[in-house]
């Protein structure tokens, strides 16, 4: 973030506009009520962090701001103890507000949350609160209207490729251009996670590839998949089975992630509309059944018959 408003005002499109207008908000001393919400890894904790980087200088830092996680007690003790204690003091030697981030503010429980409403509206004068989470309707109507809210989406590849560029040339990590592309698909927008999958891969092989991010992650390679898809689709039901499950155990591949993948794939293939419908509700059945917890072997059987049956519709039908 740029730390004076006149870089602000030179600089507006650097910034995505969530940070652009709370920017606008620090440099013209008017921070409202705040409230966070988006999936993990985009940058939300990060962003609040700034801003108090920004509003208070080092010396006054913790006495200025109180960070809240979810491995804190989140009860209404909390709420009526440390976080009312903390808002209704005044700094003697400062002018402005203090800072309360509340992150994973969804792990609060409901009579929390109905506490923390009386504490924010009674001391507005003196203390903010930025509010942090992953599912806003875990958050209570109440306190949703007291807050500025700003959703942070997942980031795109053209956000994400830059900074991992910037990690791998301080790093001087050896890695492939098809190696890049899988640890932005894996991450799926997810900032973290794809420093972590760098990371991770990087120490495992030496060289992150494609292969080597497939294999680190657990996921199916995409020419295992097409493997399946073929076998399921062209050899008979026992022998599509058995090289299945050879593959399932030799890689150590969950059904689950197989199903995924086979999911993506089906959109590719040329089926009839109602034929690829009947396929899709039979796979999800599966993943039903799979995250009920039952046996994965029958699951697999009941993916290789469903792929049969498609297969013997699409040769009805031609004939």
């Amino acid at each position: 973030m740029a730390s004076t408003s006149s870089k602000t005002s030179q600089q507006p499109r650097n910034l995505p506009w969530v940070e652009n207008t709370i920017q606008k908000f620090i440099s013209e001393d008017r921070l409202p009520h705040l409230l966070f919400y988006g999936p993990p890894g985009t940058g939300k904790t990060s962003t609040i962090l700034a801003c108090a980087k920004q509003l208070y200088k080092d010396k006054e830092f913790n006495s200025m701001v109180l960070e809240l996680n979810a491995s804190d007690d989140r009860g209404i003790d909390v709420v009526r103890g440390p976080i009312l204690s903390f808002a209704s003091t005044r700094t003697i030697f400062k002018k402005g507000f203090k800072l309360v981030i509340l992150d994973e503010a969804d792990a609060m429980t409901q009579d929390a949350q109905n506490a923390l409403r009386r504490v924010i509206e009674k001391f507005t004068e003196n203390t903010r609160f930025c509010l942090i989470c992953n599912y806003l309707s875990k958050i209570i109507p109440a306190l949703q209207s007291r807050c500025t809210r700003f959703r942070f989406g997942p980031l795109v590849p053209e956000q994400m490729i830059p900074r991992l560029e910037h990690v791998i040339q301080q790093e001087n990590i050896d890695i492939t251009p098809d190696g890049m592309k899988a640890i932005v698909t894996l991450s799926s927008g997810d900032m973290r996670r794809s420093l972590n999958i760098l990371q991770s891969t990087s120490m495992a092989y030496g060289k992150v590839t494609e292969d080597s991010v497939y294999t680190c992650t657990g996921h199916p390679l995409r020419s295992d998949i097409a493997n399946i898809l073929d076998w399921s689709l062209n050899q008979n039901f026992t022998s599509a089975y058995n090289q299945i499950l050879q593959l399932k155990t030799l890689k150590g591949l969950a059904l689950h992630d197989i199903l995924t993948e086979v999911h993506m794939l089906i959109h590719r293939v040329d089926f009839p509309p109602s034929i690829r419908m009947g396929l899709l509700i039979k796979l999800a059945d599966i993943e039903h059944r799979l995250a009920s917890g039952t046996n994965e072997k029958i699951q697999l059987s009941s993916m290789v018959a469903a792929f049969q049956a498609v297969r013997d519709l699409v040769t009805s039908e031609a004939a």
